[in-house]
C-alpha cells in the first residue's frame, strides 16, 4: 500500500507578541490582552504611566537613558495637558482660550520638536517623542498646582524655574541620547524652546 504524506498546515495565534507557526507565541507578557480583565489592563497601564514619571522626577530612574520611556504611551501626556489646562483655565479671564492656548502648545509644539529632531536623522519615532515632551512637562503641571494654591507671585517665579529646569533636564536627557552627536545642539535647541513657552504660560496666567 502507497505511503500518503499528510500535510498538517501550522497554526498561527495572535495576541501581543510576534505571530509564529507551532503554536508557539513571542510575546513581552506571554499572555494574550484580550481576555484579560479590564481592571487588569487599567492598572499595567497606571503603573506604566507611573515608571515614566518616576523617569521624569526621579534623576536615578535615567541610568537606563530612558529605556522605559521607549515603550510609548499617549494617557499620560493627554491626562497632564488635560490637568495644566484646567488649572490655567480657573483664574483666566478667558478660560477657554486659555484652555485651549495648552493644548496648542504641547501637541503641535511637541510635533514641531520631533519633526525637526527627526529631520535631523534622531533615532526615535514620532510617537516616541511626542511621548517623551509631553510626560516631561510633568514638574511644569506640579509648578502650576503649586502656583494655583499659594497664588504669591514670587513663589510662583521659584516654582515654575524649578519646573522649567526640571522638565527640560528629563527630556534633554533622553532626545540628546537619540541624536546624532555632531546635531544634538540643533535637536535640544527646540526641546528648550517648548518648554519656556510652557513655563511662560503658567507665569503670565
Amino acid at each position: 500500500m502507497a505511503y500518503e504524506p499528510t500535510y498538517q498546515s501550522p497554526q498561527f495565534h495572535g495576541g501581543d507578541g510576534m505571530v509564529t507557526p507551532s503554536g508557539s507565541i513571542e510575546s513581552q507578557q506571554g499572555r494574550c490582552t484580550l481576555d484579560e480583565p479590564v481592571t487588569e489592563t487599567i492598572m499595567r497601564d497606571l503603573r506604566s504611566i507611573g515608571m515614566k514619571l518616576k523617569y521624569v522626577m526621579l534623576p536615578r530612574a535615567r541610568e537606563d537613558k530612558g529605556q522605559g520611556l521607549r515603550e510609548w504611551d499617549l494617557w499620560g501626556p493627554l491626562v497632564l495637558c488635560l490637568a495644566l489646562g484646567i488649572m490655567l483655565s480657573m483664574h483666566a479671564e478667558q478660560a477657554s482660550l486659555a484652555f485651549g492656548l495648552v493644548f496648542i502648545i504641547v501637541w503641535v509644539g511637541s510635533g514641531i520638536v520631533t519633526i525637526n529632531a527627526l529631520l535631523l536623522k534622531g533615532k526615535i519615532s514620532f510617537f516616541q517623542s511626542v511621548c517623551v515632551l509631553g510626560y516631561c512637562i510633568f514638574p511644569l503641571v506640579i509648578a502650576a498646582f503649586c502656583s494655583l494654591m499659594l497664588n504669591v507671585i514670587w513663589l510662583k517665579v521659584i516654582f515654575v524655574t524649578i519646573g522649567f529646569t526640571w522638565a527640560t533636564g528629563a527630556s534633554v536627557n533622553f532626545m540628546s541620547e537619540l541624536l546624532p552627536e555632531d546635531r544634538k545642539a540643533l535637536g535640544v535647541y527646540p526641546v528648550w524652546l517648548f518648554y519656556v513657552a510652557i513655563a511662560w504660560l503658567i507665569l503670565i496666567s
